[in-house]
């Protein structure tokens, strides 16, 4: 069975942590070069097979002592505060280095592409952009923390497809209602109140 309450808490971090990130920019490039349901396609299954490998580093995180694992988890947690800090005080270099992979990997090659072309690319481009990326480390961690595989897996996998489909669609309005400044700042204040937490509990052991 899975937890509600552990999908929609991995759901929000996941979808906060991913919005500033140069992955959704990269989406919205493609999106304005092909037909969004064949990027999207291949976005989903690059997010997809991030998730299950950051989920399976959880489980494996998971085998540690109770007292180390919390320490960890509370390091994980201020480390992502801090990189998704830094992310969302730069935005217009997050938006100028996903518009440039982009735009390299395109390079006028797909143009008049069919289906599976346009797919691939859209798996390349995040597959390759996600490797060592906040929201792979958070999954991980997240998953170490709950010990939840399936619901840490389904909160995270539909959070990055919420992301990537507002950012195929129309990224660039939603930027323009809600600033990225606001939304990375909460989203470290909530990363840091967790690893608080997850300290305390290595803490008392």
């Amino acid at each position: 069975m899975f937890d509600l309450g552990v999908i929609a808490t991995v759901f929000a971090l996941a979808f906060v942590a991913e919005l500033p990130d140069k992955s959704a920019v990269a989406g919205l490039v493609l999106g304005t070069r092909f037909p969004w349901p064949w990027v999207f396609s291949g976005i989903a299954a690059a997010f997809l097979t991030h998730v299950a490998i950051a989920v399976f580093a959880g489980q494996l995180l998971h085998l540690l002592p109770g007292r180390v694992l919390e320490a960890l988890v509370a390091a994980l947690f201020v480390l992502g505060a801090w990189l998704i800090w830094r992310e969302g005080a730069h935005p217009e270099e997050v938006e100028a280095e996903g518009e440039a992979e982009s735009a390299d990997a395109v390079s006028g090659r797909f143009d008049g592409a069919g289906f599976f072309k346009v797919a691939s690319l859209g798996y390349g481009v995040i597959f390759i952009a996600e490797w060592g990326d906040l929201t792979q480390i958070l999954t991980a961690n997240l998953a170490a923390k709950y010990h939840d595989p399936l619901s840490v897996g389904i909160g995270a996998t539909l959070g990055l497809w919420a992301v990537a489909l507002l950012a195929i669609l129309g990224g660039r309005t939603l930027l323009r209602v809600l600033p990225m400044a606001w939304i990375t700042r909460v989203a470290a204040a909530v990363m840091v109140v967790l690893g608080v937490l997850s300290a305390v509990s290595a803490i008392r052991g």
